[in-house]
Parts: C-alpha cells; structure tokens; sequence
C-alpha cells in the first residue's frame, strides 16, 4: 500500500511562499518542490521551505534527472537529491520519463523511444537511482509531440518501464489528454491500462490549444473541462488518489490557484460520497 499523502496538492513558487502560512488550514493538503530549484540556496529560502517541510507533507518533482539520457547518470546530482530529500523528510521523488541532456543540457523533456532497447537502458538507470536515493523513483508520464523510432505504443513502453523497474507512477492526467489529441489514441484506454498499484499520485494542468489536433502542455493556463472529466475517469478506473495543480507561469494570485485546488477536492469528496465502496488511495 501507498501512503503519506492524500487530497489535493499544489506546487510551491517562492513568488508566495511569503502567503503559505495565512492560508486557511487544509487550503492545500500536499506541497511539491523542485530540488534544482532549492538545493542551490540557503540563507531565509532554506529556512523558510525548512518551517514548511516541517509542518507539511511535500513531494519532490525533479526537472534533470534526464532518466533516459544516452549520457552516465549524473551520479553526484542524484546524491545531492538524496541530501536534499532526507533533509526535508521528503519520501516520495518524482521525475519525467524522459531525458533532457546528451553530452551537455538540451534545456527541454525530449521523448525516449518507445523500444524494447529503451526499456532495458531506463530501467538499469532507474534502478542505479533507486540504490542512491534509497527510496523508490516515481515517474511521471509525459508529453511528447515526435516518437523516434517507435517500436511501441507510449502504453507499452510505459507499462514495461513501471513493471521491470520497481518503480512508482506519478499519473499525468493533462499529458495523457494532450497526448490523446496529438497522436490520435484513446485517453480511456490508455488511463485503464495503467497499473493502479503504482499510482502515487496525480498532476492536473491547463494547456495552450496550438490547433484542434495540436495541444502545446504548458501549465499556463486554467484546467479544461475535458480535462477535469479525465480526471474523473482516473478516478473511477483507479480510486481517488493524491491529486496537485501545476502552474509554472502566467500565475495568478495565491488565492485563485486555491479556487482550483478546491476544486480537485471537490471532485474527489463527490467522488467517494458516490462510491464509498472505492475509498481513497493514499
């Protein structure tokens, strides 16, 4: 069994860190930071997210993991995230199943093929950090507009990754929608096929609309109705399970992001009161 969160999340910005605290209480269940983005810095930043860790449950969702990287794993990253982790007391880190660097930083999630051979070398990797970090790797399904020398479904690939690994599952629901549109498969089915065992939790985001066949995942805007149907679905596929808004720009006041985290609690409590039977993952 998974457990240490539940409820609705959302990711912590140092543009309102300062506002955490006047919050009302349960405003947010569940905080998420990116190492990179905090291991660098000490002074009144470290203090501040150490009082915060302390009080609050927190995930850490990293952006360089670079998982599926033709490169050597980073070895002395993943221990600095390791540091960073028991630090904070964080338990679960989360990263993209994807990579983003290749002898030097390519600055974006570009998509692993979907190959056997893929499979084989993300999973080796996956493990290697699972031994460092002594804790298990979540990893996130992601957005991908190109599919070099597909051999798999993005299903397939995934399943295999999340079985042979050991790993975790941090369910995308947003990069599924988009993906869905993008490269013309079932959203439906592609959420059923998932492994609700691994499920830790979820992210929920808005998206640009490029063109009706184009979805750009950019976390700049609100999330869609279609989405927030999606997530629906989860739900009823794989029980209500942890749920956290992304917003990287465009962001609104502290105030309006909590309207949107009500709302996946909203969606979670109506969910249980109509299918007590189901319970709530944690």
């Amino acid at each position: 069994m998974i457990t240490g969160l539940e409820g609705a999340g959302l990711g912590l910005r140092r543009d309102f860190i300062d506002q955490v605290d006047t919050l009302e209480p349960g405003a947010v269940d569940f905080w998420e930071v990116a190492p990179e983005n905090w291991i660098p810095l000490g002074g009144r930043y470290e203090r501040q997210l150490s009082a915060l860790t302390q009080r609050h449950p927190f995930v850490a969702h990293g952006l360089s993991l670079s998982i599926g990287s033709p490169s050597p794993l980073d070895v002395n990253f993943v221990k600095d995230v390791k540091g960073f982790l028991d630090r904070h007391n964080i338990l679960f880190y989360s990263e993209h199943l994807s990579y983003c660097s290749a002898k030097g930083h390519l600055y974006d999630l570009m998509p692993i093929p979907f190959t056997e051979a893929a499979v084989k070398h993300v999973v080796a990797r996956i493990k290697q950090v699972q031994d460092i970090i002594e804790r298990p790797l979540v990893l996130e399904n992601v957005s991908y507009y190109a599919a070099p020398g597909q051999e798999m479904t993005e299903q397939e690939f995934t399943c295999a990754v999340l079985e042979e690994s050991g790993c975790l599952m941090l369910l995308d629901v947003n990069n599924i929608y988009v993906n869905s549109i993008n490269h013309g498969y079932d959203a439906e089915a592609f959420l059923k096929a998932m492994p609700s065992g691994k499920i830790v939790y979820g992210h929920i985001a808005g998206h640009y609309d490029e063109a009706d066949d184009l979805k750009v995942d950019t976390h700049g805007a609100d999330v869609i109705p279609a989405v927030w149907a999606l997530l629906e679905k989860a739900y009823a596929l794989h029980g209500v399970f942890p749920t956290l808004l992304e917003r990287d720009f465009n962001i609104p006041p502290l105030a309006e992001l909590v309207t949107e985290v009500e709302q996946i609690r909203t969606l979670q409590r109506r969910f249980d009161m109509q299918h007590p039977d189901t319970g709530m993952r944690a």
